[in-house]
């Protein structure tokens, strides 16, 4: 009798994330979800709801004013299941009813949230609904006190921990029709939506290591958290000043603008491509290069263990430094006095690669379906599998077949190339020999 396989860890991952959309979808199809009390289409349901899982922001329909309120919630809710990982979620759940975690299902955990190790999963996982909670109630009280001396109480503080858990959790999705092109010049409301984007998309990981470090229980940051944090500052600071040297004579975006909300404008929109998805100037009047160094951002993203998407920073960083010491002829691959391991190596040009293929192969189809310029194709494919949800306003107007690989594309963002190639392809034996070594040309 053949042994019944079981489904791997990267399996069981694409299988929760599925669901959880499927669920979504479903609820998203109710009539009692939107504004005017109709169903909305099937594959708008399903758009939404993978843009929400997904932490994109990408949205057919505006958020604000087509939902109902408890259309509103659902998105919430599927907001923040997505920003956790749906094993984050279940593993919650497993602690309050007194559930004993089994190996699998640390194994599980680990692959839904990475870890470089299995031990302290649990811990870590209690950690991080900790400091998500923390996060979101304080980016709630302060955008709620704020928004007070402008709406009624309660609608002051729904907003306060809507936008709250989008920030956080890099998602994107925005009440207001324009996004926050109406709070640009409002330093509390921008500042504290870029905290929340920023610590979200660093990663608990760093997040961790910086809260140890500051009571010195870590003598010092390890290499992993240097290098999120010197690719996210050099980051933000080049394409703030990018942005601004690009756009400041720009009619469109920030030639109108006071010189502080030149400023702001310039920084709210070098942070928030990087997985978050809020603007506060219209993106489709943006300039090509901007454009470019936008999708250019997009496509690093946010960093592992954290609420964003992209091929990562981190992976990002160790192809750099592979390409400098390759260039340099250095055999050994180093970063702040530390050796790179070839495996991690390996990894970041393989996820690279596959990214990249990916995005050309559903920018070449979107491209053939759909009468629209090739830029603003490529942007939104890009922001897609970046779960950035930032829009040249093409979205809502593609065709059924443009949505769904655009669907695709949010779900491979999400999730990562790497972790979806290696959930479709069958578990082998590693070979007891290794073949004879032959170099071949390359270059």
């Amino acid at each position: 009798m053949a042994k019944k396989q079981s489904l791997s860890p990267p399996q069981v991952v694409v299988l929760g994330f599925l669901v959880v959309i499927l669920v979504g979808t479903i609820l998203l199809s109710l009539p009692q979800t939107t504004a005017n009390g109709e169903r909305q289409r099937l594959v708008d349901a399903l758009f939404t709801a993978t843009s929400a899982v997904c932490v994109t922001g990408l949205v057919v329909h505006d958020t604000g004013t087509y939902f109902s309120l408890f259309g509103q919630i659902v998105i919430l809710l599927l907001i923040q299941i997505g920003g956790l990982g749906y094993m984050t979620m279940a593993t919650f759940l497993l602690l309050l009813i007194g559930k004993t975690i089994t190996l699998k299902e640390r194994l599980i955990m680990q692959e839904s949230m990475p870890q470089f190790s299995l031990g302290g999963v649990v811990q870590f996982t209690k950690y991080v609904l900790k400091v998500t909670l923390i996060l979101e109630v304080i980016g709630a009280t302060i955008l709620s006190l704020r928004w007070m001396g402008d709406y009624s109480v309660p609608k002051a503080i729904y907003l306060g921990i809507f936008h709250a858990v989008s920030a956080f959790c890099n998602a994107g999705f925005a009440l207001f029709s324009d996004s926050f092109g109406g709070f640009r010049g409002d330093m509390v409301i921008c500042l504290t939506v870029l905290f929340l984007v920023i610590v979200g998309g660093l990663g608990y990981v760093v997040v961790s290591d910086l809260y140890y470090f500051r009571h010195r229980k870590f003598p010092q940051l390890s290499i992993h958290t240097k290098m999120v944090l010197s690719i996210t500052l050099t980051l933000i600071v080049l394409g703030g000043v990018a942005f601004y040297l690009l756009e400041s004579k720009n009619p469109s975006t920030l030639a109108r603008l006071p010189g502080k909300e030149k400023v702001m404008a310039s920084l709210f929109q070098a942070v928030t491509p990087r997985t978050a998805g809020f603007s506060v100037v219209d993106v489709g009047g943006m300039m090509r290069g901007s454009l470019f160094i936008t999708i250019i951002l997009m496509f690093i993203g946010a960093s592992p263990g954290g609420t964003g998407g992209g091929i990562k920073t981190t992976t990002f960083g160790v192809m750099l430094v592979t390409v400098w010491a390759t260039l340099k002829g250095r055999s050994d691959v180093t970063l702040f006095k530390h050796r790179i391991p070839g495996e991690v190596i390996s990894k970041s040009f393989v996820v690279g690669f596959l990214s990249i293929f990916f995005i050309v192969i559903i920018t070449l189809f979107i491209t053939s379906s759909e009468s629209y310029d090739f830029v603003r194709v490529f942007f939104e494919t890009m922001s897609a599998f970046g779960t950035v949800g930032l829009s040249t306003g093409i979205t809502s107007g593609l065709s059924s077949l443009g949505k769904i690989l655009l669907i695709l594309t949010m779900f491979v963002g999400r999730l990562g190339p790497l972790t979806i190639g290696v959930a479709m392809m069958r578990e082998v034996e590693d070979l007891r020999f290794r073949y004879p070594e032959r170099k071949v040309l390359v270059g």
